[in-house]
């Protein structure tokens, strides 16, 4: 950017640096669990639906500490609590080298996903501080979620390294602990710019959710549940479906959720080929469709055909996620982005809890995890015909166009100073 001085642009490298390695940190133990899920089952003799709680655990904690606690990112400032946050988490992840029990491990598991609920919105909230208009907050979501896409790819290459060293699953976390102290120590060294802060933005349970008296809150809440909802089922059950896959192909099998992550990574570039040619709206339409037909085949083929149009759907989801996020949180003042921001990664966290334990549950009760994938078939449906709805009303454009107006000036450079002291 013009008009930075070298301190600023330092300044700005590093925070971008550091919220960048945080959404991959993150998701190298969150997408991971897919590969971790079969070798706990294993070793601790679990049901699918007591094996969730690798998932459900974190996930719950973090929505919890979303709702609760969003709104120390308007109060306290961005820097304090991202560094709160990420200690958190970097001491759960430590403590997995002494765990031994299944309790243990997802007691550990609880305490990170309350970590990320913190520091995710910060860094959400301080997302919007960087950013000159809602196109570039949109922009630096979408570079958030190609490092997130990495980290992906990451974790569950570690695993596969370590269960091929004959080590155990649980020194993937404690890699993430080094991550964090890294993470910690960018923190502390940046200056952060300068917020629109409220000396006493509303807390607690009940201000957050009175959000979702705006028609706006809530729709967005609702798209980004479904969404989180169809992608889980891929991360957390497809390894788990496709064990039962004794075709031609088999060999594909334990390959199939890293090419999953590929796919997804990769669909960055037919996202940004979409949103270069159409708005927003229609481009997440198109691609949500695309999902439901990937899910909806493989249903129809069999396994078979899942092995192949399964990991193929991650190619459609890779903007899906960024855009709904930045775009629901632009809808709103600078000043409540904390709140809101912490407003929609509950919806997340709930969502990657509650879909894959009633994935898990309908599968025990059916005994077969291909009847999971009916549900989450029915997810995919309800976001192609959301975001369907989203792209006819054109009500969401409208909403950001004039919070354009109010909130971002364009013309003006982005600077970097020190954040007032909390």
């Amino acid at each position: 950017m013009t008009g930075q001085s070298p301190a600023t642009a330092r300044n700005f490298a590093i925070i971008r640096a550091l919220t960048c390695l945080m959404f991959l940190m993150f998701a190298m133990t969150s997408d991971a669990v897919g590969s971790v899920i079969p070798k706990i089952i294993a070793e601790f003799h679990l049901s699918m639906k007591a094996a969730s709680a690798f998932q459900y655990a974190p996930m719950a904690a973090m929505a919890a500490g979303a709702v609760l606690l969003g709104f120390l990112a308007d109060r306290l400032g961005r820097k304090p609590t991202i560094i709160i946050g990420l200690a958190l988490y970097g001491v759960a992840s430590a403590l997995f080298a002494l765990g031994s029990s299944f309790g243990q491990f997802v007691a550990l598991l609880a305490l990170e996903g309350l970590g990320v609920s913190i520091f995710k919105t910060g860094a959400l909230a301080l997302v919007g501080d960087v950013s000159r208009s809602t196109a570039q907050h949109t922009g630096l979501m979408n570079l958030l979620e190609g490092f997130f896409g990495i980290g992906s790819i990451i974790g569950p290459a570690i695993v596969a390294l370590l269960l091929a060293e004959r080590l155990s699953w649980k020194w993937l976390y404690v890699v993430a602990a080094g991550v964090c102290a890294l993470l910690v120590v960018l923190a502390l060294l940046a200056e952060y710019p300068s917020e629109r802060r409220s000396e006493r933005p509303p807390a607690g349970l009940l201000p957050t959710l009175a959000l979702l008296r705006d028609p706006y809150a809530l729709s967005f809440s609702c798209l980004i549940s479904l969404y989180v909802s169809v992608e889980v089922a891929i991360y957390v059950w497809m390894p788990t479906y496709l064990g039962f896959y004794h075709g031609a192909l088999i060999a594909f099998v334990p390959y199939a959720l890293t090419a999953f992550f590929v796919l997804r990574a990769a669909g960055r570039l037919l996202g940004a080929w979409l949103l270069a040619r159409c708005s927003w709206t229609t481009a997440l339409a198109v691609l949500s469709i695309a999902i439901f037909a990937c899910f909806a085949s493989s249903l129809a083929g069999g396994s078979r055909l899942g092995l192949i149009l399964l990991p193929l759907s991650g190619l459609f989801m890779s903007v899906i996620y960024p855009t709904i996020n930045s775009k629901g949180i632009s809808g709103f003042p600078k000043a409540e982005h904390g709140r809101v921001s912490g407003l929609l990664l509950a919806f997340t966290a709930l969502a990657a809890a509650l879909a894959p334990f009633a994935m898990g549950a309908v599968s025990d009760a059916y005994r077969s995890p291909r009847y999971g994938f009916v549900l989450a078939t029915g997810f995919a449906l309800l976001l192609a015909l959301g975001l369907a709805v989203n792209a006819l009303s054109g009500a969401s454009r409208r909403r950001l166009r004039a919070m354009e107006q109010l909130e971002y000036a364009p013309e003006a450079p982005a600077t970097l100073t020190p954040a007032p002291t909390p």
